[in-house]
């Protein structure tokens, strides 16, 4: 049995790790992070109602990649899972960029973070996952 912290699961413990205190960040709108790091002002219901919403589906997510580090068998699923979502967040930042302008320093460096995740995910699915068994 593998342990839960094995080189397996290193990028599911990562994006763990990093994705439920970005939910976090995205559901209490009113935390010094969103105004001071990313001018971004939450005065209206409806934009904290979308922020809570994207928190609870990361926390989601979040909750897929914990069940592939603890079930072999959600492995593959949890590994395509981390690809694709680190995949769109740096389509739609990438579109944003060209739609919008340069965001800040911040999602810049996210947007780099994402990238990585998503090859490093690519990479530990191309080392474990290739295997016609489930993990």
């Amino acid at each position: 049995m593998d342990s839960y912290f094995s080189r397996k699961n290193l990028h599911l413990i990562i994006c763990v790790i990093i994705v439920i205190p970005a939910g976090f960040l995205y559901g209490t709108p009113h935390a010094f992070i969103l105004p001071e790091l990313m001018n971004v002002q939450t005065t209206s219901v409806d934009l904290k109602n979308i922020l809570k919403a994207l928190m609870a589906l990361y926390f989601g997510i979040a909750a897929i990649w914990i069940t592939g580090i603890i079930r072999p068998d959600f492995w593959k699923f949890a590994t395509i899972l981390v690809i694709v979502f680190m995949a769109c967040l740096v389509l739609g930042r990438t579109i944003s960029m060209v739609t919008d302008g340069k965001p800040s320093l911040f999602l810049i460096l996210g947007l780099f973070g994402e990238l990585v995740l998503c090859l490093f995910g690519c990479w530990q699915f191309y080392q474990y996952g290739r295997s016609s068994g489930n993990g």
